[in-house]
């Protein structure tokens, strides 16, 4: 072996140490000093030393480097607008045309955590067929029409959802040369025939003022069969007749039946009156399309054989002109709906030719009105020229009053008036609440902020009080609403038909009122939770009921905003088919308008 000897380490260490030192050197005076280095912070506590990079004040030419080829990652930033042509988004933006050609397969690339990327093909909605750019699928679904045993009691005008496999995932279109519609207040008056492309109402009610053509528009002068010389004079006779009708005041929300282009409803707007609208799909099948397209609130609706979707003392005024309507039917079947849906106080107005023609067979109607109304304990308030108006009880006393066996009966105690779906008419007599739930009600503007009586009698699984959650949900919505206002600047976008798809206690809609948005809302109930309907009356407010399972009883492009808070999160506990409310959802929205989901 070879002896080892002592100096061997310190030979080590001193060629270590030199070339240790030699690297420092090169290192440090590499480069310019007067060249930006990379930063480096001291471990100690005194002031911070940094170097500086080699790199500054330098330009790359990075395309150079990149291979062309190459798809560079997607960085998705949250934000409400419109998307340019460059990839920029922007929220300055005008609806034009709708083009079928933007209807494109979407494809999207996600990465999981195992760092294997997953690609997720979005199948492409096809467009519907040119002749469906107006199709309601509970309404228009005609083989369940033709399957009716009896079509005599207006069966074909309610609802006849198709089943699951028939349903409908495509786009509905537009009519060909659909415009941007016009806004309101200047919808009131004349629409784009473009949109509407139908000239039957000129045709038939162009001499009762209804409805004229003139040119590309439609105008509607503000008449109606039995008020041609324009509904503020008419609203004014009525006023007359009854000094207790308040519009504005004590009455706030109104049901107009049989409801034509809606002008009744459009003119009650400007005296702060909301009016529900309604209609069947009849002869007159475009009535409530054109007033949707007014922005004048309405719904596709028939008095047939089931409960309308609204609930108990919902209305303070129900007005039928000439609505078609045999009221005195089957027992008084229909004016019993109509009794149901009247406020306890509220007033009935008819005006039809009973009510003034002398005729045998019109008198003969007349005094079959007059005897129902008796039964059904309205009092006659007055008849004037072809009107004629009724009030109905505060309470029971009356009902309870009458003689044994007179007819119609009470309905049973145990009978709600406020289950709305699918349910079908019954001949008799919704009793009042003996607490007197939904007669004293706070005048407007009062009543939106006032949380009435019926709130107490929802059925809610809360821990908090009512009166607390009432509160919570107007503040909530109040502050929302008006960031939305602040930040999206919702007062330059012409929201004027708006629906509420879940909503609650009617927060969203009455914080649009204090935020002065010229809109009108559609508060929707779904069925999957608390019935919150009456509630939504008594504070000024109209909505309906309805399940998102099935197609909502509107045409085509009829809402400038759809509002879904907590919808869909809610309603997957049903399996609701978030495909089918995407196709609902485009088919109620206007083109070009947002769909806002929290």
């Amino acid at each position: 072996m070879k002896p080892s000897t002592s100096a061997d380490p310190f030979i080590k260490t001193a060629a270590l140490f030199t070339v240790a030192v030699t690297f420092f050197y090169l290192g440090k005076h590499w480069s310019n000093r007067s060249q930006q280095q990379l930063i480096f912070f001291t471990t100690t506590t005194t002031t911070d030393q940094i170097s500086i990079s080699p790199n500054f004040n330098k330009f790359f030419n990075i395309s150079a480097i990149i291979n062309p080829n190459q798809t560079p990652e997607t960085v998705k930033i949250k934000k409400s607008g419109v998307l340019n042509e460059d990839g920029t988004m922007s929220d300055e933006f005008e609806v034009g045309e709708f083009d079928p050609d933007f209807v494109d397969e979407a494809q999207s690339d996600v990465k999981d955590n195992s760092n294997d990327e997953v690609k997720l093909k979005v199948k492409k909605f096809e467009l519907c067929k040119g002749s469906m750019s107006e199709y309601i699928p509970c309404l228009d679904n005609v083989d369940e029409i033709r399957k009716l045993e009896s079509v005599e009691r207006g069966e074909r005008f309610e609802r006849h959802c198709p089943v699951e496999e028939k349903r409908f995932n495509c786009l509905v279109p537009a009519p060909k040369g659909y415009r941007e519609p016009i806004p309101w207040p200047r919808s009131r008056d004349e629409v784009w025939y473009s949109n509407v492309p139908h000239t039957r109402l000129v045709e038939d009610k162009g001499g009762q003022n209804w409805i004229r053509r003139d040119k590309n528009k439609f105008k509607f002068p503000g008449g109606g069969t039995q008020f041609i010389h324009g509904a503020d004079q008419y609203l004014d006779h009525i006023s007359k007749m009854v000094p207790d009708i308040t519009f504005g005041q004590n009455i706030r929300v109104a049901l107009d039946v049989g409801c034509g282009v809606a002008s009744f409803g459009a003119y009650l707007l400007s005296r702060n009156v909301i009016t529900m609208s309604v209609a069947p799909k009849d002869i007159h099948e475009n009535q409530i399309q054109f007033a949707l397209e007014r922005g004048v609130p309405a719904m596709v609706a028939a008095f047939a054989t089931r409960r309308l979707l609204y609930p108990s003392q919902a209305f303070d005024l129900i007005h039928c002109s000439r609505c078609r309507i045999n009221w005195t039917r089957d027992d008084g079947i229909l004016l019993l709906e109509a009794n149901r849906m009247l406020r306890a106080g509220g007033y009935f107005v008819w005006a039809a030719q009973p009510v003034y023609k002398h005729e045998q067979n019109l008198e003969e109607q007349w005094e079959e009105m007059i005897n129902l109304t008796t039964r059904l304990c309205w009092k006659f308030l007055k008849k004037d020229g072809y009107v004629a108006i009724w009030q109905k009880p505060f309470d029971n006393s009356c009902y309870l009053n009458r003689e044994a066996e007179t007819k119609p009966p009470l309905c049973d105690i145990t009978e709600d008036p406020d289950n709305i779906w699918y349910v079908n008419l019954k001949a008799c007599i919704s009793q009042l609440p003996e607490n007197g739930y939904g007669v004293n009600l706070t005048k407007w503007p009062a009543r939106l902020q006032t949380s009435p009586d019926r709130l107490q009698s929802i059925k809610l699984d809360a821990l908090l009080s009512r009166k607390e959650l009432f509160k919570a949900e107007s503040k909530y919505w109040n502050e929302v609403i008006a960031s939305y206002v602040r930040a999206y600047r919702w007062k330059t976008m012409r929201l004027r038909n708006v629906i509420d798809m879940r909503a609650g206690f009617g927060g969203f809609a009455a914080a649009l009122i204090d935020q002065n948005l010229d809109s009108w809302v559609m508060n929707v109930v779904p069925v999957s939770g608390p019935n919150t309907l009456p509630v939504i009356y008594d504070r000024g407010l109209i909505g309906v009921m309805h399940d998102w399972c099935e197609s909502f009883d509107t045409y085509p492009r009829t809402y400038d905003l759809l509002h879904a808070s907590y919808l869909l999160s809610v309603e997957k506990k049903r399996k609701l088919d978030s495909v089918y409310i995407s196709f609902l959802s485009s088919k109620m929205k206007r083109f070009g308008r947002p769909i806002c989901y929290t």
